[in-house]
């Protein structure tokens, strides 16, 4: 897939950084939130595919690989001028290809859900965008900003909940923001991370062993948040819809979370994912 492959007049070839600024472009035209910042970030962690009319990026597609057992595609957007035409599908079926025989997820919206069916994705939860400006919450006293030392625990707590490797993830997102964590003696048992994300701030991925600890890691990130514009993605079945839209961050959008080669655990991970790093990766 190295080499350039021919769609009619569309060429699809290796996503490059210079790539990036048309890839923005793309994705505010389509109503995308992010940032060129946004889209580099996955892109450093990524591997993918643009759709080229002449030298004008028309489509873009990325493999963010997770160790060599898991990935994620995403970033899938081809201009409206070039929809209906299969290229959606030839971007998606060329990063498929990147990823091997890793396991594959992503998140679809209504438009796209059948053409991930056809491909062999299966529909698993609902994935619910909350966003707003913040409004004043209390800090609970069980959880704490952390250090860079800490990132060994808070990977080892991450990749127990996702089922796979995201170490490379974590250290972009300590670059990129903070963590903070609730520890059990000298142990973290559950974390959250905050940054920069699109037109305000998102808080994501949050992993706990329950309920209430997701909760009191919410309330104290955003407790220094008041009057900032603040997103958080959710699995639906998490159960914190009613104290993000409490805390000014209603429901605004829902996709659906899918699987392609899913592999199967020994046992029920002691702790999960309740807030997710973005749509993208999970």
């Amino acid at each position: 897939m190295d080499e350039l492959m021919q769609t009619e007049s569309i060429v699809l070839a290796p996503f490059e950084a210079h790539h990036l600024d048309d890839a923005v472009a793309l994705s505010r035209a389509a109503g995308w939130a992010h940032r060129r910042e946004d889209w580099e970030m996955i892109w450093s962690l990524s591997q993918g595919r643009v759709a080229l009319a002449g030298d004008r990026v028309v489509g873009t597609a990325l493999m963010t690989p997770f160790g060599d057992t898991c990935s994620a595609i995403n970033m899938i957007i081809v201009d409206e001028s070039q929809r209906g035409r299969g290229l959606g599908r030839k971007l998606t079926t060329a990063v498929l290809e990147l990823a091997g025989d890793r396991q594959c997820r992503l998140t679809a919206t209504s438009d796209g859900l059948p053409l991930y069916e056809k491909i062999g994705f299966v529909a698993t939860h609902q994935i619910v965008r909350h966003q707003g400006v913040a409004s004043q919450v209390d800090a609970p006293e069980n959880v704490e900003w952390v250090t860079p030392d800490a990132l060994p625990e808070i990977k080892a707590v991450d990749g127990a909940a996702f089922g796979a490797s995201r170490d490379r993830l974590i250290d972009v997102l300590a670059k990129e923001g903070t963590f903070a964590a609730i520890r059990n003696g000298d142990r973290i048992v559950a974390f959250a991370s905050t940054r920069l994300f699109g037109k305000g701030e998102v808080v994501g991925p949050v992993v706990a062993e329950n309920f209430e600890q997701a909760r009191d890691l919410l309330a104290f990130i955003l407790s220094g948040k008041e009057g900032r514009f603040v997103r958080i993605d959710i699995p639906e079945q998490t159960g914190l819809s009613s104290s993000l839209e409490d805390w000014g961050m209603p429901q605004e959008g829902e996709v659906v979370a899918m699987v392609r080669g899913a592999a199967g655990r020994s046992q029920t991970p002691v702790v999960q994912t309740f807030c997710l790093a973005s749509q993208a990766i999970g």
